[in-house]
């Protein structure tokens, strides 16, 4: 948008050209410079890295027997049954899958979240908070 509002105005190519040379410079020193101001990061990052490596060589501990996690299959994980026939019209798909009790989502029964009373499970009248 400020390119299309800035046709009006005439393009001076050499002067946008001292422009960028002048970035360019400007990155180039930088560049040269950084490692005397900052150099001293790149060496504690390279003590941190074999620290970190020493470290995690050391870590390394066989786990009991007893804590080890069984080794399963993604088969003995997930089941998957047949699946139902696909219905013949649009509005017999709308909950088709979950019409099933073995294809539903909610396995453990069905959500009773905030059905609650907290005041009511502590046997107090209904204006004991106000």
């Amino acid at each position: 948008m400020a390119d299309s509002q800035r046709t009006s105005e005439p393009l001076n190519f050499v002067h946008q050209d001292e422009i960028w040379k002048a970035h360019v410079k400007m990155e180039k020193d930088a560049a040269n410079v950084w490692p005397n101001k900052w150099g001293f990061l790149t060496e504690a990052y390279k003590e941190y890295e074999s620290e970190s490596v020493r470290l995690k060589e050391g870590a390394r501990e066989e786990l009991p027997h007893h804590l080890k996690p069984p080794v399963t299959t993604q088969e003995q994980h997930n089941q998957v049954g047949p699946s139902p026939t696909v219905p013949r019209t649009t509005q017999a798909l709308i909950g088709w899958r979950s019409a099933r009790p073995d294809l539903q989502l909610e396995k453990f029964g069905v959500v009773h979240h905030g059905r609650r009373s907290f005041l009511k499970e502590l046997g107090w009248p209904l204006n004991a908070c106000i």
